[in-house]
């Protein structure tokens, strides 16, 4: 039995300015698994998944038309709250950007963003949200240096950290490892793996050996269609498309 529905995309378009970068997309996001979306370089991955919170409303003359449904409400409704879709679906980018600040006040910040302002409460979200991360045995002695300090890969848990802090239910992944070396790259996927028994993730990568290996859906857009959507498994060993085909062989891309 597949698990139940969390997003739900209908017949979307995206247009920045005069182009037409996506184009007549519906999909099903499930649940507490990890949907890899898959593509050469600019065909509208990115743009896809930042539709999800939200974050193209932030890119001027863009235009968005279509539905997407989060646990069944359209976030694209009038009189949405933005910040609470924001808070529920949560991003990391493909370069880690911690804020110029401690450790601890780059994960409290969202809390304190959120309206939480016991201490205890910050201290104890803080604690967890890196220990959820991975990172915590890495900086526990280091809560109040300067998170910018830290490694490229420490710098990305640390951003998956806050994220988490917030209780997101679902964890946008545009490229996480892309500028990471493959030590970094492999502690993510891991994390990822444990994280997916809490959180539904949706990751854009350019490497389809990571999405092979995290992913259990799988994506394939090319040129802002929707070109194949299927069981990770499926895509990748009997894949119905013939472009999906030639896509996964190198032929293109």
């Amino acid at each position: 039995m597949s698990n139940p529905v969390k997003i739900k995309v209908e017949n979307i378009n995206f247009y920045y300015g005069k182009s037409h970068t996506l184009k007549n997309l519906s999909m099903d996001i499930f649940d507490k698994q990890v949907t890899a979306i898959i593509g050469p370089s600019g065909c509208g991955k990115s743009t896809f998944i930042r539709l999800f919170n939200r974050m193209n409303d932030l890119i001027p003359n863009t235009r968005f038309e279509g539905k997407i449904y989060l646990d069944g409400k359209n976030i694209y409704s009038p009189g949405v709250d933005i910040v609470d879709i924001r808070r529920r679906v949560g991003m990391v980018f493909q370069n880690p950007n911690p804020f110029p600040k401690s450790i601890f006040d780059n994960i409290s910040y969202g809390l304190k963003v959120n309206g939480i302002k016991n201490r205890h409460t910050i201290e104890e979200k803080v604690v967890e949200s890196l220990k959820k991360a991975a990172i915590w045995e890495e900086v526990k002695d280091r809560l109040q240096e300067n998170a910018l300090g830290l490694s490229g890969g420490q710098q990305q848990r640390l951003c998956i950290a806050r994220c988490l802090a917030v209780e997101p239910e679902v964890i946008l992944f545009d490229e996480p490892a892309a500028s990471l070396d493959p030590i970094s790259t492999k502690k993510i996927e891991e994390l990822i793996e444990e994280l997916k028994k809490d959180y539904t993730i949706v990751i854009v990568t350019h490497n389809m050996q990571q999405a092979a290996r995290i992913s259990q859906y799988t994506v394939f857009l090319y040129l802002g269609k929707l070109i194949e959507y299927a069981t990770t498994n499926e895509l990748f060993t009997v894949p119905k498309n013939k472009m999906t085909e030639d896509y996964l062989t190198g032929k293109f891309g």
